[in-house]
C-alpha cells in the first residue's frame, strides 16, 4: 500500500505532501495561511474571490490574493458563472503568479448560488465545463500554464447527485484535479459527508482527487486516506483555530506518536492566535485586524479551559494592546501552578 503521506502531482505542480488547507471565506487570509504553512500545510488556497468583482475593478484584491512570505506554493480560488468574466479575472491574476487556479463549484451560500456560481454550477454541467475551459485558456495564454482545478459537491440535493457527470466534464475541459466535498448544496454543512463518493471518484478519474468533508482530527484524515485512496486531504473548518492539525496529521501518518496525541497547551494555542493577529495587522492595519480576529480567536479558544469567559472578553477587544492584556490575564489565571 502506498504511504499515506506522499507528494502530489497536479499538472505541472508537485507538492511535497498531501495535507492541504481549503479556501475558506473570511478565514484563510495571508496571515492564517502563513501559520498553517509553518505547521506543515503542503498547499494552501486563498479565500474564494469573486471573478465579477475583480473585473468590475472594485476594491483592491491584493490583500486577498497576495502570497504569504513563507508560501512556496499556493493557489487562488475564483467563483463565477460567466466564462468570459472568469477568463478576464484569471488574466488579472498574472502579477500575483499563483501556482494553481481553482474554481469554486461547491459554495452553498445563497448570494453565490443565486448568480449561478458556486454549487449553482452543478445545476448546469455544460456551463461548468465552459467556465473551466475559460480558466484553462487564461492559464495557457497568460499564467504560465499553471494547473486549473475545481472543487465540487456531490450534487445540488439528494435527488440530483451528479458529481460523476460534473467531474468528467471538468476533466474534459482541462481540470488537472478535482476536490470533492461529498455533501449536497441542500445539506450545507449539516449531516455527514459521504466519503464513498470520494472513493468512487478516485476509481473513475485520470487526475488526482482531493478529499474534503468532516476532517476535524488527524485520525479522520488518516481514515479518509485509507478508505478512499484520495491523493490528498483538504482541511477546512477543522483547521480554523487549529493550524496544529497539519503537524499532528503529519506525525500520525508517519507513524509517530510525537506531537500527534498530546493536546496543545492553552498557552501555545493563544500565543499562536496572537501571532496571527500581529501578522494580520501587518497586512490590514490594526483596527481591521482586531475586528476580524474576534471570530478567529473564538475558533482558537474552542475547547480550552475557561474558553467561554475568555471569548466574552475577546469579542470586545479593539486594539492589539487589548488582546495582549486579555490573554495575559487569562494565562496568569489558568497557567499558574497550583498553590
Amino acid at each position: 500500500m502506498r504511504d499515506l503521506y506522499h507528494p502530489v502531482s497536479i499538472g505541472n505542480l508537485e507538492t511535497p505532501g498531501n495535507l492541504f488547507l481549503a479556501p475558506v471565506a473570511g478565514y484563510t487570509d495571508r496571515a492564517f495561511r502563513s501559520i498553517c504553512v509553518e505547521q506543515g500545510a503542503n498547499f494552501t488556497y486563498t479565500e474564494l474571490v469573486s471573478a465579477e468583482a475583480m473585473v468590475r475593478g472594485g476594491p483592491s484584491f491584493s490583500g486577498l490574493l497576495g502570497r504569504a512570505d513563507n508560501e512556496i506554493r499556493y493557489g487562488v480560488q475564483l467563483f463565477g458563472s460567466d466564462p468570459e468574466t472568469i477568463y478576464k479575472a484569471a488574466v488579472l491574476l498574472e502579477p500575483f503568479a499563483p501556482d494553481l487556479l481553482d474554481l469554486n463549484a461547491g459554495c452553498p451560500v445563497p448570494k453565490v448560488v443565486k448568480t449561478g456560481a458556486g454549487a449553482g454550477l452543478m445545476r448546469n454541467p455544460p456551463g461548468l465545463g465552459r467556465v473551466i475551459g475559460a480558466a484553462n485558456r487564461a492559464s495557457m495564454e497568460r499564467l504560465g500554464r499553471i494547473p486549473v482545478t475545481v472543487k465540487l459537491r456531490s450534487g445540488w440535493d439528494a435527488d440530483s447527485i451528479n458529481y460523476r457527470e460534473c467531474s468528467q466534464i471538468a476533466v474534459e475541459a482541462g481540470a488537472a484535479a478535482v476536490t470533492l466535498h461529498p455533501r449536497t448544496r441542500e445539506q450545507g454543512y449539516t449531516g455527514k459527508s459521504d466519503w464513498r463518493y470520494i472513493q468512487d471518484l478516485v476509481s473513475r478519474l485520470p487526475v488526482p482527487v482531493i478529499g474534503s468533508g468532516d476532517l476535524f482530527s488527524p485520525q479522520a484524515a488518516e481514515e479518509m486516506l485509507r478508505e478512499t485512496a484520495c491523493a490528498a486531504v483538504m482541511f477546512a473548518r477543522g483547521a480554523l483555530g487549529n493550524p496544529f492539525i497539519f503537524s499532528e496529521t503529519f506525525f500520525r501518518l508517519q507513524g509517530s506518536t510525537l506531537h500527534s496525541e498530546d493536546p496543545r497547551s492553552s498557552k501555545q494555542i493563544l500565543e499562536t492566535g496572537f501571532r496571527h493577529l500581529l501578522l494580520r495587522a501587518g497586512d490590514a492595519g490594526e483596527k481591521k485586524a482586531c475586528l476580524e480576529m474576534r471570530k478567529q480567536m473564538c475558533a482558537y479558544t474552542r475547547g480550552i479551559s475557561g474558553g467561554g469567559a475568555l471569548r466574552n472578553k475577546l469579542v470586545h477587544a479593539e486594539s492589539i494592546a487589548d488582546y495582549r492584556r486579555i490573554l495575559d490575564e487569562y494565562l496568569a489565571t489558568f497557567s499558574a501552578p497550583p498553590s
